[in-house]
C-alpha cells in the first residue's frame, strides 16, 4: 500500500502530496488523516496523510518507506482533509498550512537534532581530554542524546562535536515530538480481589502502623485512588505506598488523565424556559431543519435581550437527542465565564471548550475529547469550527458580524465560510446570529414567508441564499434602553474640557447613589494615543513602524501596538530638547485615573489587552463584578458582548468617532455595531437602562441610527453608500500586500505584480471572448506603510462574477519565488480581506 502524504515543508515547490511506501506493519496504522513522520530529503519530517492507494504516481522503487506513525488515532477525519484542500485553493495558502490550523498548537512538531554514538575503537580514547571523554561515555550511556542538550551540557565542546559529526564519529539524525505531552498521574490499585486486603493487614508487623492504614483505607474504598490523594488523606509519604507495593500487595501505575480547566467549577444544571412566540418560530424553522438533515443557513436577527442564545441552547438539545453533534462559535472576547456556564450549565461534560485562554495542555485534552467521542458540542472562538466531529448536524455562529472571525495570519480563512462548506459536508444547519449582522450577510438573506416555511427551498440553497429569521422583541417585552447623543463640540464651548460630558456625569453620580452598576467603552487601550512636543510639533513615533507610540502609564513608558517597541517616558523633546512634552488622545489607563479623581471612592475594573493577559484574568474580573465588587467595568470592546448583569443601568460610549475615521470602509458600519451592542449591555433584566454616547460628530447616519437603534435605515443608507463606490456586497475583494526593507525594489515588484495580472486577464479575455470584470487598484502604499522595518505596499482586486480571479492571483504571487526566496520579498494574500490597514 502507498500513500499520499502533504510534508510540512511550507513552500510552493513543495505544495502537493508525496507518494510513500506504507511498511506492512504500519498498515494497520495508517489511515487518511493520519500525522507521519517521513523522510524527506536529508531529514525527517511530519506529514498528513490525504489519500491511500495502491498505484503510485512515480515507480515504488523509488519510494521511500514511512519512518513511523505519530498518533495511535488520526487526528484528521476524511472530511477534514478535504476541506484542507477546499482551504487552500480558496485561500490561496499551501495545503500544509490548512492541514495545521485544523490541529491544537500540541501536535504541530517540535523538530528536534537528535545525536547518537558510531561504533569506536578503545585505542581512539586515549587522545581525548577528559571533558570529551566524559561526553563520550555520557553518550554511549543515553544511546541518543538531542543536540541542544549536548551543547548545553557540555558548552566548551561545540566546534569538537560539529567535527565529530563531519567526520562520521557521531551520527545526526531528526526526531518528531509533540510541543505538550499527555499528562500521567501514578495511581495505585488495590489487589483483585480486594479481600485479599484483610489478609495483608494481618501479616503486617505492629510497627507498620501506616501501611496499615493505607490497608484499612483501601478496604474501605476499593477503587483506584491517585497516589497524591491517598498520601494527602492519610498523612503518609510515598515510601509507605511503594513498600506494599514492592511486597505485590497493590499496584501502582501510570494512568493517563485529562487536564480539565473547569475541573473546580460546579455548573448549576438549568433547564429549557418557555419559549416566547419569536422564539417559538424561530426555533420552528431549526428544528425542521435538523429533523430532516437537510443543509440550511439561517440568519437569525434579533435584538439584544431577544433570547438567543436559548434559541441556541433548544436547538442543540434537539441536535443532540437525534444522535448527532453541534459547535458552537463565539468571537473571543465573548467568551466569557458567563457564556460557558450558559453550556456547561445545560449540557454538563458533553461540551468542550477551546480557546485561547487556556494552557496549551488543556486545549489539547479538550480535542482530544472530541477526537475520543467522549463530548458532543464543542464551544470556542474561531478555530473551534475545525473541531473533529463526524456526525455534525448543527454550528452556530453567534455575533457573526464579528470581524475576529476572519483569520488575519495564513491561512487567512472565515470562519463562517468554513462553517458552511462544513454543515454542507453533514447536512447541516447553520445559524448565523446577531443583533447586528453584516451586510454581506444581510443582503444574503431571504426573508421566511410565514404561510410557506419551506417554500422555494431548493432555489435558496441554489442561490446560495441564507434564510432570514427575526426577533424583533426583548423577552418579556422588556424596552431597548434610550439612547442620548451628547455632541461634545457643544460641551467644549460650554467650557467643559473633561473627557466626561455634564449629562454623562450626572448619570454615573446618580447610579453611584443608587448601588446601580455603570458600563463605559473606550476602545482604545493606553493613557493617551500619542505624545507631542508643543515647542516643535515632533510626535514620538516607533523608529520601527509608521505609528505613533502609545503612553501607558502604569509602565510610565510608550509602545507600539504593532510591533512592540517601548521606551521609557520621555522628560524632554529628543528633536529640540524642549521640555513641553504633553500627551494627547484618551485611552482606558486615563479615563481610570479620571473617574478616579471625579468620584472619590469609585470602584472600577478596567478590561483591555493589558488587564487581561494573565490566565483566569477575564473571569476574575466579571466574576468581580458581577458579585457587585465594583461600580464601574471600562474596558475597550471586550466589554461590548455577551455580558449579561442584571445591575447594569448604565452604558456610556466615551468616544463613539474611535473608528469613523479609518480608512476602512467598513468604518461606518463597526462604529453602528459596537454602540448597538454594548447599547444592548444595560436594562437587560428588571431595572430599566439608559445609554449615553459622546460624539464629535452626532450628525453621522451611523451614530444616529445606532441612537434610534434602527438596523434598517443603517443598512438602507449603508448599502447605498457601498453600492456607489463598488465594494462588498457588491463585489469581491483580494487584497495583495507586498513588503521589503528596500523602497525601490518594492515599487518595481509591485507594479510588475499588477502589471501581471492585468496581463493574465487580458490573455484570459482573448482566449475565452468573454471579458473580464476584475479591477486592479494600485499598487499604492498601504495605509500603515511600514511595520517592523519592513515598508508595505498593497494591490486591491476587485471582481464580481470572474471565478478565475484567484487563479490568477496564484500564477502572479508564484512568478516571484525567486524574489522572494533570494531578496526576502514577502507577499501577503488575503481574499474577502476584513482589514485593509
Amino acid at each position: 500500500m502507498y500513500a499520499k502524504v502533504i510534508v510540512d515543508v511550507p513552500s510552493r515547490q513543495t505544495n502537493r502530496p508525496y507518494d510513500y511506501f506504507v511498511p506492512p506493519a504500519l498498515i494497520p496504522w495508517v489511515e487518511v488523516g493520519s500525522r507521519v513522520g517521513v523522510p524527506f530529503g536529508n531529514r525527517t519530517v511530519q506529514g498528513f496523510v490525504v489519500d491511500l492507494t495502491k498505484r503510485p504516481d512515480v515507480a515504488a522503487g523509488k519510494l521511500k518507506d514511512i519512518a513511523g506513525v505519530l498518533d495511535a488515532h488520526p487526528p484528521l477525519t476524511p472530511e477534514l482533509v478535504e476541506l484542507g484542500r477546499w482551504v487552500s485553493r480558496t485561500y490561496l495558502c499551501h495545503e500544509i498550512t490548512a492541514l495545521q490550523a485544523m490541529i491544537p498548537g500540541a501536535l504541530k512538531a517540535k523538530y528536534e537534532r537528535l545525536v547518537r554514538l558510531e561504533p569506536y575503537e578503545e585505542s581512539e580514547l586515549a587522545f581525548l581530554v577528559p571533558r570529551q571523554l566524559e561526553l563520550i561515555r555520557y553518550l554511549e550511556a543515553k544511546g541518543s542524546v538531542p543536540l541542544d542538550d549536548l551543547i548545553q551540557r557540555y558548552p566548551g565542546e561545540g566546534e569538537w562535536i560539529k567535527e565529530q559529526i563531519r567526520k562520521g564519529r557521531f551520527s545526526e539524525t531528526n526526531s518528531i515530538r509533540d510541543r505538550v505531552g499527555r499528562k500521567k498521574l501514578l495511581t495505585v490499585y488495590p489487589p483483585e480481589p480486594p479481600e485479599l486486603l484483610e489478609q495483608y493487614a494481618g501479616e503486617l508487623p505492629a510497627r507498620a502502623a501506616r501501611q496499615k492504614d493505607v490497608l484499612d483505607y483501601l478496604r474501605s474504598n476499593p477503587h483506584p485512588v491517585p497516589l497524591a490523594e491517598l498520601t494527602k488523606k492519610l498523612g503518609v509519604g510515598a515510601g509507605t505506598v511503594k513498600g506494599l507495593a514492592d511486597k505485590g500487595w497493590i499496584s501502582i501505575r501510570e494512568v493517563e488523565v485529562f487536564r480539565d480547566p473547569y475541573a473546580d467549577r460546579d455548573f448549576r444544571r438549568t433547564a429549557p424556559l418557555p419559549l416566547t412566540p419569536e422564539q417559538e418560530k424561530v426555533f420552528g424553522s431549526i428544528s425542521r431543519s435538523l429533523t430532516n438533515s437537510v443543509h440550511r443557513v439561517f440568519l437569525l436577527h434579533g435584538v439584544t435581550g431577544s433570547g438567543k442564545t436559548e434559541v441556541y441552547l433548544q436547538s442543540i438539545q434537539q441536535c443532540l437527542d437525534l444522535g448527532r453533534e453541534a459547535i458552537v462559535l463565539v468571537p473571543e472576547i465573548s467568551l466569557t465565564p458567563q457564556m460557558v456556564e450558559r453550556f456547561k450549565g445545560r449540557f454538563g461534560d458533553q461540551v468542550a471548550v477551546l480557546h485561547s485562554r487556556l494552557s496549551q495542555g488543556e486545549r489539547y485534552d479538550e480535542w482530544r475529547k472530541i477526537t475520543l467521542g467522549q463530548v458532543k458540542v464543542a464551544i470556542g472562538a474561531r478555530s473551534a469550527v475545525f473541531a473533529p466531529f463526524t456526525r455534525l448536524g448543527l454550528i452556530i455562529l453567534d455575533e457573526e458580524h464579528e470581524s475576529s472571525y476572519k483569520q488575519e495570519d495564513s491561512p487567512k480563512y472565515h470562519a463562517r465560510e468554513v462553517a458552511i462548506r462544513r454543515a454542507r459536508y453533514f447536512g447541516a444547519a447553520v445559524v448565523l446570529g446577531s443583533a447586528t449582522p453584516s451586510l454581506e450577510s444581510y443582503a444574503r438573506a431571504a426573508e421566511e414567508k410565514p404561510d410557506h416555511p419551506d417554500a422555494d427551498e431548493e432555489a435558496l440553497a441554489a442561490s446560495r441564499k441564507y434564510r432570514l429569521l427575526v426577533m424583533k422583541d426583548r423577552v418579556e417585552g422588556r424596552p431597548l434602553p434610550p439612547v442620548h447623543i451628547v455632541d461634545m463640540r457643544s460641551e467644549l464651548k460650554d467650557g467643559n474640557r473633561s473627557m466626561f460630558s455634564r449629562p454623562l456625569y450626572n448619570a454615573i453620580e446618580q447610579r453611584l447613589q443608587r448601588k446601580e452598576q455603570t458600563v463605559l467603552l473606550l476602545n482604545r487601550r493606553g493613557y493617551s494615543t500619542f505624545v507631542m512636543c508643543r515647542t516643535c510639533g515632533y510626535t514620538l513615533s516607533c523608529p520601527h513602524c509608521d505609528i505613533s507610540l502609545t503612553y501607558h502609564q502604569s509602565s510610565q513608558a510608550v509602545r507600539c501596538h504593532y510591533c512592540g517597541y517601548a521606551e521609557r517616558q520621555a522628560q524632554v523633546c529628543p528633536n529640540c530638547a524642549s521640555e513641553h512634552i504633553r500627551y494627547f488622545g484618551t485611552g482606558t489607563q486615563r479615563v481610570e485615573e479620571e473617574l478616579a479623581k471625579l468620584f472619590p471612592g469609585i470602584r472600577v475594573i478596567r478590561m483591555d489587552i493589558d488587564t487581561t493577559s494573565e490566565k483566569g484574568a477575564h473571569e476574575k474580573w466579571l466574576t468581580q463584578f458581577a458579585n457587585q465588587q465594583a461600580d464601574v467595568l471600562l474596558g475597550t470592546q471586550m466589554v461590548a458582548k455577551g455580558l449579561d448583569f442584571p445591575n447594569v443601568t448604565l452604558v456610556g460610549v466615551i468616544a463613539a468617532d474611535t473608528m469613523l475615521n479609518l480608512p476602512d470602509f467598513r468604518a461606518a458600519e463597526r462604529t453602528f455595531q459596537l454602540m448597538t451592542q454594548v447599547a444592548g449591555r444595560a436594562g437587560r433584566h428588571h431595572l430599566p437602562g439608559e445609554v449615553f454616547v459622546q460624539t464629535y460628530t452626532p450628525e453621522h447616519y451611523s451614530v444616529q441610527c445606532a441612537s434610534r437603534h434602527d438596523f434598517h435605515s443603517f443598512v438602507h443608507t449603508e448599502l447605498e453608500m457601498r453600492k456607489l463606490r463598488d465594494y462588498p456586497p457588491y463585489c469581491r475583494m483580494i487584497l495583495v500586500t507586498l513588503s521589503h526593507e528596500q523602497i525601490p525594489l518594492l515599487v518595481r515588484t509591485a507594479e510588475t505584480f499588477a502589471a501581471r495580472v492585468k496581463e493574465m486577464a487580458s490573455a484570459e479575455a482573448a482566449r475565452t471572448g468573454v471579458l473580464s470584470d476584475m479591477e486592479v487598484l494600485g499598487p499604492v502604499a498601504s495605509p500603515i506603510s511600514r511595520i517592523k522595518d519592513r515598508y508595505r505596499f498593497q494591490c486591491l482586486i476587485k471582481y464580481r462574477k470572474d471565478t478565475s480571479v484567484s487563479e490568477r492571483v496564484r500564477e502572479a504571487v508564484s512568478s516571484f519565488d525567486d524574489l522572494v526566496r533570494q531578496e526576502r520579498l514577502q507577499i501577503s494574500v488575503d481574499v474577502d480581506p476584513y482589514l485593509l490597514m
